[in-house]
């Protein structure tokens, strides 16, 4: 079955907005024009899209059924097109990529950067979280590169193997953090203290509690939990708190005296950063132009410590 861009646009917008009316004044078109539009792709399909209701539209079943794979189409016809102009020279490409946060902190800055002084043209779309966050949107095509640590490949998702590199993560305080008064500090001195870290089942949680087991420690007293990386730098710059992160996350902070690493021997966790890409498929041109900046990074064994 053939379908046509434009009636998909239609449905998917009309599914967004719940009515005809909005989904028209969202699409720039009269409403008759776009009630038109569905019942042709419904015609096509040999059933119902939608159940009218008084107070709009909402999706049959074949049409939830439908919208994931109409959403995945529209995407995949912008990509090409993006491309495609940008190797005509007619419009900029766009490098969706999404990272965790220790890489959205430094590396991924760095590689922007780079590719941006060669085709300055080329805007990017980032978004940061955790792994499970980052895989959803590469299996969607919302980004067409996620960095995260190593991670098992999956049926839709393989890493690449020439973009690794390593960094270290470890305990982090403020710098009048009542654990730096301590002539000798252990990790089992930081139990009693209130931690905040991402949430449990995170890459980020079980880093931090595999390193507290290999000292033959169970977990501390974590108060909060959270996915943002923001929260997190707040809550122990000004509210006292300890937390777990990599070292390319608090350069900036390090550098500006708002915390540092609480320094203890033997406490540090190593761990694989690698770049993934949807397994099927071609990786999009200005996605592959940021690939290549990362991976003259790694090759450089880009590491901060």
């Amino acid at each position: 079955m053939t379908y046509n861009l434009q009636q998909l646009q239609a449905f998917a917008t009309i599914a967004e907005c719940g009515s005809l009316g909005r989904a028209a004044q969202a699409l720039h078109i009269t409403q008759p024009a776009l009630s038109r539009s569905i019942r042709r792709l419904e015609e096509q399909i040999g059933a119902a899209l939608f159940e009218r209701h008084s107070r709009g539209m909402h999706l049959s079943a074949i049409g939830q059924a439908l919208l994931p794979h109409a959403i995945l189409l529209q995407r995949e016809a912008e990509q090409a097109r993006e491309e495609i102009d940008a190797m005509r020279g007619l419009a900029r490409g766009t490098i969706r990529v999404g990272a965790v946060g220790s890489i959205a902190s430094l590396v991924l800055p760095l590689a922007v950067g780079r590719v941006l002084d060669k085709w300055p043209n080329l805007r990017v779309e980032i978004i940061e979280g955790v792994w499970d966050r980052l895989a959803t949107a590469l299996v969607k095509r919302e980004i067409d590169l996620a960095l995260s640590m190593a991670m098992p490949d999956t049926e839709e998702i393989a890493a690449i193997t020439d973009c690794r590199w390593e960094d270290s993560s470890y305990v982090v305080a403020a710098l009048d953090h009542p654990l730096r008064r301590k002539p000798t500090l252990t990790l089992a001195d930081t139990l009693t203290q209130r931690w905040a870290i991402p949430p449990r089942g995170t890459e980020p949680f079980k880093h931090m509690q595999n390193v507290f087991a290999d000292h033959g420690l169970g977990l501390p007293d974590i108060a909060v939990e959270t996915r943002s990386i923001t929260t997190l730098k707040s809550l122990v710059a000004r509210s006292g708190f300890l937390s777990w992160m990599a070292s390319t996350m608090y350069v900036t902070e390090s550098r500006a005296g708002e915390f540092d690493t609480l320094h203890m021997p033997g406490v540090a966790g190593r761990r694989t950063l690698t770049a993934f890409r949807r397994r099927h498929g071609i990786l999009p041109s200005p996605a592959a132009k940021l690939l290549d900046q990362l991976r003259q990074l790694t090759a450089q064994q880009f590491n901060v410590d």
